[in-house]
């Protein structure tokens, strides 16, 4: 076969005459290996499902899709806070766009230790990163899905024996502080499971043995909460940081006497 040393024509670069924005076009799902920070490592390697965009011109027929990986590759997979900025700022110069988005799915391990014997086993944690880059403005989300166990107040009241309880989702997405021309605060994905368990009736351990069993079960059973109260309770902890400009928080019980779920929800926006 001979090769064909002319010039590859760039089709995604010819004009479109049928003068249409498109808000976002890129890659979706791309799984890749990624690196994020880790409170107590300092790094973390994870595997990450993202999705990667841009805002396409009117004028041009096609975004460059390749680019995408290529950026994500530069960056050695290093996905944080720290270098989305950059992430983004490359892929709107890289594709001549006014805006960009990237987000990032992955799982998070952390060491959990049993309450009474100490066991130790790691414990998932589904999180994902957001940035979005429209013109001058930048803006970053973190969000973590904390599991917990929650134990029906009302239950409990009106029962001779027991309450009814279930494995509960703490869906917390929060939006620091940041500075012009700074970095975004550092909030770690650490601190959100921490204040998330907190707003539970008791944790979930990945390893319980017998008398951690037992704790667990009177831990909860003292702590009653509906999801109104752990929605309540996350927001009023994540009011108190300074670090935070906006949160959003939803609980979901995976309820043990009903075939459906039972949820709530609060947004809320820092004052100027």
């Amino acid at each position: 076969m001979i090769e064909d040393t002319r010039p590859l024509e760039d089709v995604q670069g010819r004009r479109d005459e049928r003068g249409i924005d498109i808000d976002q076009a890129g890659v979706r799902d791309l799984r890749y290996p990624i690196t994020v920070l880790d409170r107590a490592r300092g790094e973390q390697q994870t595997v990450a499902r993202l999705s990667m965009s841009v805002g396409l011109p009117y004028r041009f027929k096609g975004t460059h899709m390749s680019r995408f990986v290529e950026v994500i590759e530069a960056h050695r997979g290093e996905v944080t806070m720290r270098t989305l900025p950059a992430i983004l700022r490359e892929l709107r110069e890289r594709l001549d766009a006014e805006s960009a988005r990237v987000e990032a799915k992955f799982p998070y391990f952390l060491e959990r230790e049993a309450p009474v014997s100490g066991r130790k086993a790691l414990l998932d944690y589904d999180c994902f990163f957001l940035g979005e880059s429209i013109g001058p403005d930048e803006g970053f989300v973190l969000g973590v899905s904390v599991p917990v166990t929650s134990l029906c107040p009302c239950s409990k009241a009106i029962s001779d024996y027991g309450a009814h309880n279930q494995r509960g989702y703490v869906n917390i997405e929060v939006r620091p502080r940041r500075a012009v021309g700074e970095e975004p605060e550092l909030v770690w994905i650490e601190e959100l499971v921490e204040v998330g368990e907190r707003s539970g009736s008791a944790p979930v351990y990945p390893l319980l043995k017998r008398p951690d069993e037992r704790h667990v079960t009177m831990q909860a059973y003292d702590n009653p909460v509906f999801v109104e109260d752990i929605v309540r309770n996350v927001a009023e902890e994540l009011r108190g940081d300074a670090r935070i400009s906006w949160f959003r928080v939803e609980a979901v019980n995976q309820e043990s006497i009903h075939n459906h779920n039972a949820f709530a929800e609060i947004g809320w926006t820092r004052p100027e």
